[in-house]
């Protein structure tokens, strides 16, 4: 193990990283969160000391998101947003190898809750705003910087609050970058960067059953966890069919000829395993998702409940939300209850434009040569709640990663952790953009 930095030995970046991670910013869903206004407030002083005005919004108590807006040196350009979120979803402590929110380097890493998902890029947000205008430069264009509340809940008390009540923090913007694209993937030993361009719809359903309570000695045959279990059961073990987008195929074409494989006689499943590591992202972009995530159900060992419950997330192409509604729908059976508790749009743009050129050509300058591909995320972010004004997003927070890593496995998972030099090299390719865009 090598040894730790102390504070002087590490560079600004991975400073804030690990100061956001020491803000316990869980958030449980369904209303219940430890909030961000700590967050807020020291990313705020540090916006504030580069001398920017910055606006704080509380779509709730403690629910804080913060904005602020930058000259660039053409203002004839649309404004470009640059955001991300500073609540984490909760960890389990006792299942981690360091506490998750102190903030641990080791290994030439930064560990715990947020390092990827996405204090990392909140950070970078900063480092490199403190490199342009800590050297009397400013951006090529205005930059609307914004850090949000509530994303891991689906946004709608931080970017989608924001949309909704104070739209005008965002005019004259057109495109965005954000978390969850930029980082870099191993394809049989040649280092290759997904830029997101699109990501699925959500559908956070709940599903319901009713029966007739007992004792639970007795014989029940309307037993109303017996009738759900069989209904999620079948959502968790449905074979939902591959279908391809616009950017799945460009994606699985690329790679195919970058593997040096026949894409006419590979599957698409096939081709995205040959991804290694990446392939839990891309595989999942392929075809609607639907897991199981918890089951609520009874209060006594010996009680026989007359209600039972199970949330269900579902991940959707674009465009294909009804469909898939309808399906489970049939699945599960007139006797299932079934209501919607979050539902969110899918996005797909195009992988071209001057900002496409622009992260291209910031990443290759800091790694020549290396491919940069579009990909579809099968998650979600706050380019949805931006995509109702018209903004173009793209999920870019650039990290050069060990090809070892198994960087999609700390989204939301046991030891998060972000390499240190990653973290540089994405501040060095994120002020280049900002820079030169």
């Amino acid at each position: 193990m090598t040894p730790t930095p102390g504070n002087d030995e590490l560079d600004l970046t991975a400073r804030i990283a690990r100061d956001l991670i020491r803000f316990d910013t869980s958030n449980f869903g369904e209303g219940r969160s430890n909030g961000e206004t700590e967050a807020a407030e020291y990313l705020a002083a540090h916006l504030e000391r580069l001398g920017l005005t910055v606006q704080s919004f509380d779509s709730e108590p403690r629910r804080t998101s913060i904005v602020t807006r930058i000259p660039g040196r053409d203002p004839s350009k649309p404004a470009l947003v640059v955001h991300g979120h500073t609540d984490v979803v909760p960890a389990i402590a006792a299942d981690w190898s360091v506490d998750p929110f102190e903030g641990v380097v080791k290994d030439g890493m930064l560990w715990g809750r947020g390092a990827v998902d996405m204090k990392n890029m909140d950070a970078m947000i900063i480092s490199a705003l403190d490199r342009i205008l800590g050297s009397g430069r400013q951006p090529a264009r205005d930059l609307v910087v914004a850090f949000f509340a509530d994303e891991e809940a689906g946004g709608v008390l931080g970017s989608g609050y924001l949309v909704r009540e104070h739209p005008e923090l965002f005019e004259g913007a057109s495109e965005a970058i954000s978390e969850v694209g930029g980082y870099s993937i191993d394809l049989d030993g040649k280092r290759a960067y997904l830029v997101q361009t699109g990501e699925k719809a959500i559908l956070w359903i709940k599903l319901a059953a009713r029966g007739t309570a007992g004792h639970g000695s007795q014989i029940n045959t309307d037993n109303a966890v017996t009738r759900l279990a069989r209904a999620v059961a079948a959502i968790g073990s449905r074979e939902w069919p591959v279908h391809l987008t616009a950017t799945t195929s460009q994606l699985l074409d690329r790679v195919a000829a970058i593997l040096g494989h026949d894409p006419q006689q590979q599957s698409p499943d096939e081709i995205a395993i040959a991804t290694g590591t990446a392939s839990r992202f891309i595989s999942a972009t392929l075809r609607t998702t639907a897991n199981p995530t918890g089951l609520t159900a009874g209060y006594k060992h010996n009680v026989i409940p007359d209600f039972a419950e199970a949330m269900i997330d579902v991940r959707v192409l674009p465009g294909h939300e009804e469909a898939v509604l309808a399906e489970i729908r049939s699945i599960v059976g007139d006797d299932i209850e079934i209501s919607i508790t979050h539902r969110d749009i899918g996005l797909e743009t195009t992988f071209d434009g001057a900002l496409v050129d622009a992260m291209v050509g910031s990443l290759q300058k800091h790694d020549p040569g290396a491919e940069v591909l579009p990909y579809l995320l099968s998650g979600g972010t706050d380019n949805k709640a931006l995509s109702l004004l018209g903004i173009r997003g793209f999920g870019f927070a650039p990290l050069q990663l060990p090809a070892a890593l198994d960087f999609p496995a700390m989204f939301h998972g046991v030891d998060e952790r972000v390499p240190l030099e990653a973290l540089s090299f994405g501040t060095d390719v994120l002020t280049d953009l900002l820079l030169e865009y």
